[in-house]
C-alpha cells in the first residue's frame, strides 16, 4: 500500500489518493452518465481538492451510448428524419467520427420504447424500419463502419422493418462493417427468446407473446431457406436482443455482436485511464445480482481487478441480499441509504446529484 501523505486532501481510509476515475452508467430517469460523473467529481473535490479526477461516462450499449461517445471521442452529431416505431415521423440523432468513417448510433433513437406514449404502445405493430433508415443515412454520408447500441427497443419484429428500409442489405453489408453493442444473451425464439422474455415489458399479452414468438420462428425459417443463416444462428447469444434485431443484423448484415461495455471501455481507453489511478468509482441506477452479468459496473470491475485498482460501487439503490456485490467490490453503497424521502423525491435530478456527491464525500473522507 502506498504510504499516507499528510493532509486531508490526499487521504481516504488511510490510503493515499492522488487520482480517482469516475466511471458511471446513467441513473435511468434521474441522471445521465455525464451528470453522475460530475456529481461524483464534486463529492471528491469536497474532501480531496488536490486529487486528479478523470470522468468517463459510460454505457453498456443501451441508453446513453451516443452521448457517451460524444463526450469521449472527437465526433459531431447528425440528425435525420426517420419513421418511428409506429411509422410516425421521428427525428433521430447519431454521432459520426471527425474523419467521417464511423457512425455511432442507438436503435432506440429510431425505434425506442420511450418514443411511444404508454397508451399507444403496440408491440404487434412496432417496427425497426427507422433503424434501417438511420443506417442508410450514415452510409450515404460515407460511413464505412457503424457501431450500434440495441437496448431500449419498442419492437419485436425480428429486424424485418430494418431489412425493408434498407432494401438491398447485401449492398450495405459490402460497404459497411456493423458492430453491435449488446448486453443480453437471449436467443431469437423460445422460452428465452425475444418475445417470451421482453415482449411483456412492451405491453404484450400472453396471447400476443405466443403470436410474436411464432412470427420470429417463421422469420428464422425464411432466412434459413434463403441461405442467409443456419438454425444455430437463432440460438446465438444476443439474437433475441431488441426484439430480434440482433438476429437480423447478424444474418443480413454480417454484424459482429459484442459486449456493449467492452466496446465502450475500449473507446474510452479505460485501461490507460486507470493504470495510475488509486481508486475507481462506478455505479448505476439500481444494482443487484444482474449487475455482474455484463452491466457497466461489471465491466469496470473486471478491468480494475486486472490492473490491481480498487473499485467502489455507488448506485441509486442496491439489492445485495446474497452478498455478491459486496464480495466483488471494495465498497458497495446506495446513495440514498441516509435519505428517508419517497422514491419520487429521490429520483429528482437535483436530489440524486446531491446524494451522490454527499455519499462519495462521506466514504472518501473515511467517515462511511
Amino acid at each position: 500500500m502506498m504510504p499516507t501523505i499528510q493532509g486531508p486532501e490526499y487521504t481516504a481510509h488511510g490510503a493515499a489518493v492522488r487520482k480517482v476515475v469516475a466511471a458511471f452508467d446513467s441513473f435511468k430517469g434521474s441522471l445521465s452518465a455525464r451528470e453522475a460523473c460530475e456529481a461524483c467529481a464534486q463529492g471528491i473535490g469536497r474532501v480531496l481538492p488536490h486529487a486528479a479526477v478523470v470522468q468517463l461516462p459510460l454505457s453498456d450499449g443501451g441508453e446513453g451510448l451516443v452521448e457517451c461517445v460524444c463526450r469521449l471521442l472527437p465526433s459531431r452529431p447528425v440528425t435525420v428524419e426517420v419513421h418511428g416505431p409506429l411509422m410516425e415521423p421521428v427525428t433521430a440523432e447519431y454521432a459520426v467520427s471527425m474523419d467521417g468513417r464511423t457512425a455511432y448510433m442507438e436503435m432506440a433513437a429510431a425505434s425506442g420504447l420511450t418514443l411511444v406514449p404508454v397508451g399507444r404502445r403496440d408491440v404487434m405493430r412496432a417496427t425497426t424500419y427507422g433503424v434501417g433508415e438511420m443506417m442508410a443515412d450514415a452510409v450515404s454520408r460515407g460511413c464505412t463502419e457503424i457501431v450500434m447500441g440495441i437496448g431500449g427497443s419498442a419492437t419485436c419484429d425480428g429486424g424485418r422493418g430494418m431489412i425493408e428500409a434498407l432494401g438491398d442489405c447485401r449492398r450495405l453489408a459490402s460497404r459497411c462493417r456493423v458492430t453491435v453493442a449488446c448486453d443480453v444473451d437471449n436467443q431469437l425464439y423460445g422460452e428465452r427468446g425475444a418475445a417470451c422474455i421482453f415482449a411483456p415489458q412492451k405491453g404484450a399479452s400472453p396471447e400476443q407473446v405466443r403470436a410474436l414468438d411464432a412470427r420470429l420462428r417463421d422469420f428464422a425459417r425464411a432466412t434459413e431457406r434463403a441461405g442467409l443463416a443456419t438454425p444455430l444462428l437463432a440460438l446465438h447469444p444476443g439474437a433475441g436482443a431488441a426484439g430480434g434485431l440482433g438476429y437480423a443484423l447478424m444474418a443480413y448484415l454480417n454484424a459482429d455482436l459484442r459486449s456493449g461495455i467492452d466496446i465502450m471501455l475500449e473507446l474510452a481507453h479505460f485501461d490507460d485511464a486507470i493504470r495510475d489511478a488509486d481508486l475507481v468509482i462506478t455505479g448505476e441506477g439500481r444494482s443487484d445480482a444482474q449487475t455482474l452479468m455484463g452491466k457497466v459496473p461489471c465491466g469496470v470491475l473486471a478491468r480494475c481487478r486486472r490492473e490491481g485498482v480498487k473499485a467502489w460501487l455507488l448506485s441509486g439503490a442496491v439489492d445485495d441480499t446474497e452478498g455478491q456485490l459486496s464480495t466483488a467490490f471494495d465498497l458497495v453503497a446506495g446513495i440514498n441509504d441516509a435519505d428517508p424521502r419517497p422514491l419520487a423525491v429521490l429520483m429528482q435530478p437535483e436530489v440524486a446529484r446531491h446524494n451522490l456527491a454527499a455519499t462519495v464525500a462521506r466514504h472518501i473522507g473515511g467517515a462511511g
